[in-house]
C-alpha cells in the first residue's frame, strides 16, 4: 500500500498529515509539505514515483514548497516525477477548464463551495467576481444557473488567459465576462450594479469589501472568503461574524448572515470561512 509506504518513511504522523494535504487536479498530483516538517526532497520524490507507478491516472507528480503568496496567488514548486508538465485540464460539475499550477492558484478542496454558490444565483442576476483565476466559480455559475452576466476579474495576466480560453471551452461567452485587472477599480467603475458578488479571495476579502459594498445594488449578496485564527470551528465562524458585521456598520450598510461554514482547516487553529452575507444599504455608501 502506498500509505505503508509513506508512513515507512516519514512516520506515521507526518504520513498521515501528508495524506490529508495531497490534491488531484486533472492528471497532476500536488503533495504539499506539512508544516513545521523538515523531509529529504528524496522521499517525496519516492512517494511521487510510486504514485506514478500505482495510478495511471496520474502523470506528473509536484511538491508544493511554498504556501500561496503574492498578488498572483501562486505557489513555487518542485518536480518529483513522471511528465514535467504543470498544465492539465481540470473537470468540475460538468465543466472543464484548463489550468496551470505554476500560474494560477487552484484548489479541489472549492468543489462544494462552486456548486454551492452556483445554486444560490438567481435567474437574470449580475454578479461580479472579484478575484477569479482561472475562472471555476464563474464558469459553473454561468452552466448551472441563468446569470445575465458574470463579470470576472483577475489581475494575473496567466489566469486571465487561462480564464479566456475556459470561457471558450465551456462555450459561456457573452455571459462570462472575463476581465484583467484589479478587483477594485471594476467595482468602483461600477457602483451599485451587481446583484451578488463573489470575494474568493481570503487575503484581500477585507480590505476590498468596501469595494464590493460599492459595487452591489441598493440590496444583494456578498458571498466573503477569509481567513480566521481560533481554537475551534464554532469560535472561528463567530469571529468572522462579527468582523463583517461590525464592517457593515462602519460602511453604513445593514447586513445578516443567511450562511456561514467552515471550508477548511489550513493549518493548526487557522481555518477558512465563507460568509454569505445580505447586505442593505441604508444611505449610499460612496466612500
Amino acid at each position: 500500500m502506498l500509505r505503508e509506504l509513506a508512513k515507512a518513511l516519514l512516520g506515521e504522523e507526518v504520513a498521515r498529515l501528508l495524506w490529508r494535504r495531497i490534491e488531484i487536479i486533472g492528471d497532476i498530483a500536488v503533495l504539499k509539505k506539512p508544516i513545521g516538517v523538515d523531509v529529504d526532497l528524496e522521499v517525496f520524490r519516492l512517494i511521487g514515483a510510486e504514485l506514478i507507478r500505482r495510478y495511471p491516472n496520474i502523470r506528473s507528480v509536484w511538491l508544493a514548497i511554498t504556501p500561496v503568496s503574492g498578488s498572483y496567488r501562486t505557489r513555487e514548486y518542485v518536480h518529483l516525477a513522471g511528465e514535467r508538465r504543470s498544465e492539465t485540464l481540470y473537470k468540475e460539475h460538468g465543466c472543464i477548464f484548463k489550468v496551470d499550477i505554476t500560474k494560477v492558484y487552484i484548489s479541489p478542496a472549492l468543489n462544494y463551495e462552486h456548486i454551492r454558490i452556483a445554486k444560490n444565483v438567481k435567474e437574470g442576476e449580475e454578479v461580479l467576481n472579484m478575484f477569479a483565476g482561472a475562472g471555476l466559480f464563474s464558469i459553473i455559475i454561468a452552466k448551472h444557473a441563468k446569470p445575465r452576466l458574470v463579470v470576472s476579474v483577475d489581475i494575473n495576466p496567466h489566469a486571465y488567459e487561462l480564464m479566456v480560453e475556459n470561457v471558450r471551452l465551456n462555450k459561456v461567452e457573452g455571459v462570462v465576462i472575463p476581465v484583467l485587472g484589479d478587483a477594485k477599480d471594476v467595482a468602483r467603475a461600477h457602483p451599485e450594479r451587481f446583484d451578488r458578488i463573489l470575494m474568493p479571495l481570503p487575503e484581500l476579502a477585507y480590505e476590498y469589501f468596501e469595494h464590493a459594498v460599492y459595487a452591489l445594488k441598493s440590496s444583494g449578496f456578498i458571498h466573503v472568503y477569509d481567513f480566521i485564527t481560533a481554537e475551534e470551528e464554532d469560535e472561528a465562524l463567530r469571529k468572522a461574524q462579527n468582523k463583517y458585521l461590525e464592517k457593515c456598520k462602519e460602511l453604513g450598510v445593514t447586513a445578516s448572515v443567511s450562511l456561514s461554514r467552515v471550508v477548511r482547516s489550513v493549518g493548526p487553529r487557522y481555518y477558512q470561512v465563507v460568509l454569505d452575507l445580505c447586505v442593505e444599504k441604508t444611505s449610499r455608501t460612496s466612500s
